[in-house]
């Protein structure tokens, strides 16, 4: 699929089949994870492959009962890693970079999964420490986003968006 178009076509999908996915498309969203750019190429981020139904069931409670999870054949977990970057950007790499890593990540991620054909979904809303305990994420780790990936069930219309002329601002922010 067309770059573009992927852009176009990309939703936030919470209704799933309940059918596997191939392994050489999950192979191609972690790879293309690792493709991620990254504050000084650290890769401050961890990524957990969770395929365990009742660890899935688990992942939808922690995430403030988003039930449509459990039928993901797939979730990913995207852990900001601080250790990675912090020696070379300190502070502003330990709070900042690893969990833009972490996220450009999952952006990555829900992105490539369009082009393949699959449905995802962010979801930030969870209970940090349920989830942290659930996929062993450690501090000084933190769950930044955690994406359900799987067929779709259903293919919702695009959202509305901000008009650009709202969006961009030329060179400040007014007001």
């Amino acid at each position: 699929m067309d770059f573009f178009e992927v852009l176009k076509e990309r939703r936030s999908v919470r209704a799933y089949e309940r059918k596997p996915i191939e392994e050489e498309k999950l192979q191609k969203i972690l790879e293309a994870i690792n493709s991620a750019p990254s504050a000084g190429n650290l890769q401050a981020y961890e990524v957990v492959l969770v395929r365990d139904p009742e660890r899935i069931r688990q992942l939808a409670r922690a995430s403030h009962d988003q039930t449509f999870i459990e039928d993901a054949p797939v979730v990913l977990a995207f852990v900001a890693n601080p250790q990675r970057n912090s020696h070379t950007y300190g502070r502003r790499g330990e709070y900042l970079y690893c969990m833009q890593d972490a996220t450009i990540a999952c952006t990555i991620a829900h992105l490539t999964a369009t082009a393949l054909g699959l449905s995802s979904c962010w979801i930030g809303a969870f209970d940090d420490d349920a989830v942290a305990k659930i996929v062993g994420a450690k501090p000084p780790l933190q769950v930044a986003a955690i994406l359900p990936i799987a067929y779709p069930a259903e293919h919702p219309s695009p959202r509305p968006r901000r008009p650009l002329d709202e969006l961009v601002h030329r060179d400040q922010l007014e007001g």
